[in-house]
């Protein structure tokens, strides 16, 4: 698969693009729109080469595409670099090759390891099931299709442990597994995490999608960026279905797709992170003109351009009090989710 031009969207370079495209990119990937996800991802490692957030997102967006081998050279060009936690690369690097059905060099891989004898404890006992589990495969010459049997098995009887993925690559790693797994056993933890305090905006948002894929009918509670309610998961909207969003959106096309689209685009992404960080919550105030007018707003701050809000104000028709709480709310957000994210 030919990688995305980085260069042909000519994005200008707003402050923090590079967390930005990211974020996009792993939003895009999970909500399994594949050739966006690699888009913004590839964008991002044209930025900022050494990355591992950018490679692990990658190498699961080509795989998850139907791209192992190029998912493969990601994983075995982390390690070469040294980018990432060399562990946690390997096994990525390592499930890549049970979905390849390359049970031999998983052998040959995980026996290396415990030669070096420098395996950490926590990843022994992990590595020597999968060592096993794969002998069992190769002796066996088992059908491919039974590769899904090999990862249950691999996991089975581990506890999710949600609050200890710190690394947002950890977390990109659970969601994808959770996404393929029947998530009920689990649905205890997921509450719990859904419901605290704690807990990364982008995880619970993770797993509410999750949750709504496999239409899991109950209540959960849900707590984020300073708002709590329940939800029902499988009665909630995807993200591009809320209506405010679209209202937002449409409001910021019709001002700038046509005489600033490089802004636009820039302003479309920062709407579509916040939303997707807030999910499945609603921005304030409930005003779509007074959220675009702030939107257009602070994409122009931070571009350095220094204007008066009543510009916008009248641009989009709204008023003075919205829109400023609707700026302090925006602002909010990105405070409490940039050393998250």
């Amino acid at each position: 698969m030919k990688k995305p031009d980085s260069k042909k969207d000519n994005i200008v370079l707003f402050p923090g693009l590079e967390r930005r495209l990211l974020e996009k990119g792993l939003m895009y990937l999970q909500e399994k729109k594949y050739r966006q996800a690699i888009e913004h991802l590839e964008q991002a490692r044209s930025l900022e080469e050494q990355n591992s957030e950018v490679y692990t997102g990658l190498v699961l967006a080509y795989f998850e595409s139907g791209h192992p081998l190029e998912a493969k050279k990601l994983a075995a060009e982390m390690l070469k670099e040294g980018i990432g936690d060399y562990f946690q690369v390997m096994d990525l690097y390592i499930m890549m090759m049970i979905q390849m059905n390359e049970y031999d060099q998983v052998i040959t891989t995980i026996e290396a390891l415990f030669e070096e004898r420098e395996v950490p404890k926590e990843k022994f006992e992990h590595l020597s099931k999968m060592l096993h589990l794969s002998r069992k495969m190769a002796d066996s010459k088992t059908d491919p299709e039974d590769t899904e049997d090999f990862e249950a098995e691999v996991n089975s009887r581990e506890r999710l442990d949600l609050f200890s993925y710190l690394d947002p690559n950890d977390q990109m790693l659970i969601a994808n597994r959770l996404a393929k797994e029947n998530i009920r056993p689990y649905i205890h933890e997921i509450k719990l995490y859904l419901q605290s305090e704690e807990g990364h905006p982008f995880q619970k948002s993770m797993l509410l999608n999750i949750l709504r894929e496999q239409e899991y009918d109950k209540e959960v509670e849900v707590e984020k960026l300073g708002m709590k309610a329940s939800f029902i998961p499988e009665t909630l909207p995807e993200l591009y279905e809320i209506e405010m969003l679209r209202e937002i959106l449409i409001f910021i096309e019709v001002e700038l797709e046509h005489d600033d689209p490089v802004l636009y685009e820039n302003i479309r992404s920062l709407i579509e992170r916040n939303f997707f960080l807030l999910y499945p919550f609603d921005p304030k105030p409930d005003d779509a003109k007074a959220l675009a007018a702030a939107y257009h707003y602070l994409a122009r701050n931070y571009m350095g351009v220094d204007e008066e809000i009543a510009v916008y104000v009248e641009k989009y028709d709204t008023s003075v009090e919205k829109t400023v709480e609707a700026v302090d709310f925006i602002k909010k957000i990105e405070e409490i989710s940039s050393p998250i994210i």
